[in-house]
């Protein structure tokens, strides 16, 4: 069940797409007052209007288990960077060269979602499925950004492999960082076109977050291509449908029949 859509609340649904058109060159398929749909090559962002947002519980600091941030790659980084400044875009992380031989940059949208950009293909440290490695370079350079991955923090990784093994997820590969006294390690669960990216620490104390969903950003992702249900918690509904959270509260909608 690959990643079929990315779901945000937003407070001004005309600010928003213009912000994904200009700077993700995103592609509108339907767009009004209240909700957007946008193409990312990969997958669909759904943007919903929020009137009067709840205060966001979100800590920006990846020891808060769940939802961390979304992915993109690109082959023209420095350019889009420079855009991003332009525009007066708020940065979490300037570029930088990353351990697997790629260069990435943080920043927020509108609404404070943590978006990054990877240029370059990732060289594993690990590699536990060699297909889906293989499926994941041939997708190549994009000609405009492409959705690659969603990222969140997890207690135990045993745990999401189990998790999402029942929804058609394998375990790809793994990224060391050994610079980080933390103990952090990054694996990569695929499915499809795009990934979850799974941070975890070994040496450092994690916090839990009560799901929202009537805040600004990240509502959470729909997993399509599958009759599978979720195993989750259900926690409310987006998109009319019921809102699951896995064992971290990272939050995912299935794709209608």
């Amino acid at each position: 069940m690959a990643i079929e859509s990315v779901l945000l609340n937003v407070r001004d649904i005309a600010r928003s797409v213009e912000f994904y058109q200009r700077h993700f060159d995103a592609v509108v398929i339907e767009t009004g007052d209240d909700r957007a749909e946008l193409d990312l090559v990969t997958a669909r962002l759904h943007l919903t209007r929020i009137d009067s947002p709840a205060g966001s519980t979100w800590i920006g600091d990846d020891l808060q288990r769940g939802f961390r941030h979304v992915g993109f790659k690109v082959s023209d980084l420095d350019v889009r960077v420079a855009a991003l400044h332009e525009a007066e875009v708020p940065f979490h992380l300037e570029p930088i060269h990353a351990e697997g031989g790629v260069r990435i940059t943080f920043f927020y949208d509108p609404d404070g979602t943590l978006l990054e950009l990877v240029e370059g293909p990732l060289q594993y440290h690990e590699v536990y499925d060699r297909e889906a490695v293989e499926q994941d370079w041939a997708l190549g350079d994009p000609q405009r950004p492409r959705f690659d991955h969603v990222a969140a923090t997890v207690e135990d990784l045993e745990a999401t492999k189990e998790h999402y093994a029942e929804l058609g997820y394998v375990l790809m590969s793994g990224i060391h960082q050994p610079s980080d006294d933390r103990g952090f390690e990054i694996n990569f669960l695929r499915s499809g076109d795009s990934s979850l990216e799974v941070f975890t620490y070994e040496r450092a104390e994690k916090e839990s977050r009560v799901a929202q969903l009537d805040e600004p950003g990240f509502v959470g992702v729909e997993f399509g291509g599958s009759t599978a249900k979720g195993s989750g918690t259900v926690v409310g509904s987006a998109l009319g449908r019921d809102v699951y959270a896995d064992p971290d509260g990272l939050n995912y909608v299935l794709a209608s029949a």
